[in-house]
């Protein structure tokens, strides 16, 4: 939540010729809800079970950027899908995040309105083991996302060759030190 998940994994996917997911516009496709709706209809539960809805109907698609929030990584029946898939963490700290966020409170039901920054360092903390099993991190805080953009693909290319050689899913999160 405010790493850039999906303005990075936009112009992700454009630069390396693949096709681009974003798991929550796909719950909303999927629901004919908003999340803020599901939410307040059926609490995070609800949320959860589109989610894998969503993933669910990704199984056979390839070439693909999928920007999956932070509560993704953290159910291993949904990460586990795809073996191949290279995850990225994009990184960012509760601070930055709030700021990127503090005009969409609304559409962020995962935060607690009286203290929406101490919600997402909790958050943050909760799913930082689930965050370290992506294979790739990048931190988000200082670069612009075109500069986030050329460094995941530099990494892909180091680790997997040239960027049509990537896996099938590249997922965004993922904790490292460095970068």
């Amino acid at each position: 939540m405010g790493a850039g998940k999906s303005s990075v994994g936009r112009r992700l996917a454009e630069r390396l010729g693949y096709s681009f997911v974003d798991l929550d516009e796909e719950v909303e496709r999927l629901s004919t809800r908003t999340i803020p709706e599901l939410f307040e209809e059926g609490g995070e539960a609800a949320f959860r079970r589109w989610e894998e809805v969503a993933t669910v109907g990704l199984d056979e698609t390839r070439e693909v950027v999928i920007a999956a929030g932070g509560g993704w990584m953290s159910r291993p029946e949904l990460r586990d899908r795809w073996p191949d898939a290279v995850r990225v963490w994009l990184r960012v700290g509760p601070r930055a995040a709030w700021e990127r966020l503090a005009d969409d409170v609304a559409a962020r039901p995962m935060l607690d309105a009286t203290d929406p920054e101490g919600s997402l360092r909790s958050l943050m903390r909760d799913r930082a083991a689930a965050y370290e099993l992506a294979e790739l991190s990048v931190n988000t805080e200082g670069p612009r996302p075109e500069q986030t953009v050329e460094l995941i693909a530099d990494l892909l290319a180091a680790a997997l060759g040239p960027p049509r050689a990537a896996p099938r899913g590249a997922t965004e999160q993922r904790p490292r030190q460095g970068s």
